[in-house]
């Protein structure tokens, strides 16, 4: 039997300075931080793009480009979007011991974009899961909190839902975990994480 430990990557494994990412992109655009918003985030353009519309990772830039109305090439979108995220070392060592008792992957709401780029965004996490377990929720075509991105996160690692754990920050994201089966987790703090990694593997190898 192998575990499978999933995690959530904003504000999880990672601190996401958001307003951080928004002001260097103000200062490319010109447009200030509720402009900016309203032309992409708020008008529901990112929902889409986590979802994985579009499925492409220039087409992705191209539409964010033309709401935005500036120009911004692929790899100052990826270098603005990795200074805004900033490991937190206690929760990398959590993902540590989960890869001592199973897989781990990575599970983030995100565009193809960044999907592509996550072993920048995330560097710490490579040498821990590898790049072909750090995933965004565009590959597999739906976002969390939807259980059908949940049910291809396991299809895509041959796993079974009672020996799969997931961790997130959002209390919707681990309720939609859960409702496939899988063990949520809903992230406080690191030493919190870590107890329920152990638990969670105790337990599940005992039953």
């Amino acid at each position: 039997m192998t575990l499978l430990f999933v995690f959530d990557m904003d504000d999880v494994l990672y601190d996401y300075h958001w307003r951080d990412r928004m002001e260097a992109l103000t200062g490319i655009t010109g447009h200030d931080l509720l402009e900016l918003r309203r032309r992409w985030w708020v008008s529901g353009m990112e929902w889409k793009a986590e979802a994985g519309d579009p499925g492409d990772p220039d087409e992705y830039l191209a539409r964010v480009t033309g709401v935005i109305g500036a120009s911004i090439t692929r790899a100052e979108w990826v270098r603005i979007r990795a200074e805004a995220t900033r490991p937190r070392p206690a929760a990398l060592d959590a993902v540590r011991r989960a890869a001592e008792l199973g897989r781990v992957a990575l599970l983030t709401n995100n565009g193809i974009l960044i999907h592509e780029h996550l072993h920048e965004v995330a560097p710490e996490l490579v040498p821990i899961m590898g790049r072909e377990n750090m995933h965004a929720s565009a590959a597999f075509g739906a976002r969390k909190p939807e259980p059908l991105v949940f049910e291809r996160v396991l299809a895509h690692n041959d796993a079974e839902a009672e020996h799969t754990f997931f961790a997130d920050d959002l209390v919707e994201n681990v309720t939609g975990a859960e409702s496939i089966g899988i063990t949520g987790h809903l992230y406080t703090d690191e030493a919190s994480l870590l107890a329920a990694i152990e638990a969670f593997a105790a337990e599940t190898r005992a039953a």
